[in-house]
């Protein structure tokens, strides 16, 4: 369901001189500048690697625009919010107040997305996820809420797809974090599994437990030959090194918010063999841009490091276009249709992507890589 070609970054990157007039910026020669693109997500904390990748991603967009548009440049100013859900409604009151911030790449987790979004909606600042999952964000009727990816209710059946079909699963032990993101993943991928689900339990919030023996006894005791975990990648790291140590022997699978190297870090070689779902693309799908995401952060592209570029870049065409008033911006993006990165970037009418796959990747000799899409 990806399109990819050689014109994608050429496309993306086809900005030239920001026109029209907000009240911002050089009046006089009619053009908005000075203008800001804002991320919201994790740079410090369990999760600070997700958001990272991230902020990147969206930086890259911001500084190849600059590039071409020298008389007239965008910044991106950053809100590390931690992952916390209760450091983000601050941070979300601190972005409004900025006249010159036209829209958000971001938040990045669905809890603090949950918590913040009512700020922006009510603000009329213009947020475009390129990682918050939860299936309810928009449901709340939220007419600045946008993602640029599927969400769990496409994530949560492919995973259960996957576990049946491709691992031949016929018991299945499934945890989460109590997060918003990691329950609701589970719960989803419980509920697709139906009867093959023969226990379940839940973990403290990530970065907040150590010692998970008591989820190896119940795993070990169910005879489950798969482990579906919802939650970060801190928190799985020393989950998984627990349940091999212990002697659980089934595959370890788990959603995208453990698609990290941490994870690999964390539980060394406890890791290799696991399975992690994401609707994400991966990098191979997209070379040019990799390579320039190489040359800039001297690293390959993470986990949605792509998406966040796309979803910076649609900012960054609505500034071109002059549309950059809250109503203006927010009527861009509804109408806006353009072949990213990832995908052919358009928005239905709850802010969801018109385009939606799910990607295995699998921990091979020490590194995540792409197994198979989930169709």
């Amino acid at each position: 369901m990806f399109k990819i070609g050689a014109p994608l970054v050429a496309a993306a990157l086809a900005l030239s001189a920001c026109g029209g007039t907000t009240g911002n910026g050089d009046s006089a020669s009619g053009k908005a500048c000075d203008l800001k693109i804002g991320f919201f997500g994790a740079l410090t904390g369990d999760a600070a690697n997700l958001g990272i990748n991230i902020k990147n991603g969206a930086e890259l967009a911001v500084n190849q625009y600059n590039e071409k548009n020298a008389d007239c440049k965008v910044s991106l100013t950053s809100f590390d919010s931690q992952g916390d859900p209760a450091i983000a409604p601050g941070l979300a009151q601190k972005a409004v107040t900025d006249k010159k911030l036209v829209g958000i790449v971001g938040p990045a987790f669905s809890g603090e997305s949950k918590a913040a979004d009512p700020i922006f909606d009510k603000a009329g600042l213009n947020i475009i996820s390129a990682s918050a999952t939860n299936p309810a964000l928009s449901e709340n009727g939220w007419k600045t809420f946008h993602r640029v990816l599927g969400n769990d209710a496409t994530q949560g059946p492919a995973a259960a797809k996957y576990i049946k079909d491709v691992l031949k699963a016929q018991k299945v032990f499934v945890s989460d974090d109590t997060s918003e993101y990691g329950k609701g993943l589970a719960d989803i991928v419980k509920k697709d599994l139906g009867s093959a689900v023969v226990a379940s339990d839940q973990t403290a919030a990530d970065g907040k437990q150590d010692d998970f023996s008591a989820t190896v006894t119940k795993a070990k005791a169910s005879g489950a030959t798969a482990f579906f975990y919802g939650g970060y990648y801190s928190n799985a790291s020393k989950l998984v090194k627990q349940l091999k140590d212990g002697g659980f022997t089934g595959t370890f699978v788990a959603g995208d918010g453990v698609k990290d190297d941490g994870f690999i870090k964390g539980a060394g070689a406890a890791a290799e063999g696991a399975v992690v779902t994401c609707p994400c693309l991966p990098p191979d799908k997209a070379p040019e841009f990799a390579a320039a995401y190489k040359k800039a952060y001297n690293s390959d592209p993470a986990t949605y490091s792509a998406e966040a570029y796309d979803a910076a870049n649609v900012f960054l065409a609505a500034i071109k276009a002059g549309k950059t008033s809250s109503a203006d911006m927010t009527a861009f993006i509804a109408s806006y249709s353009a072949q990213g990165v990832t995908k052919n970037v358009k928005f239905d009418a709850k802010g969801e992507p018109a385009e939606v796959s799910v990607w295995a990747y699998k921990v091979t000799g020490g590194k995540i890589v792409p197994d198979q899409e989930i169709k």
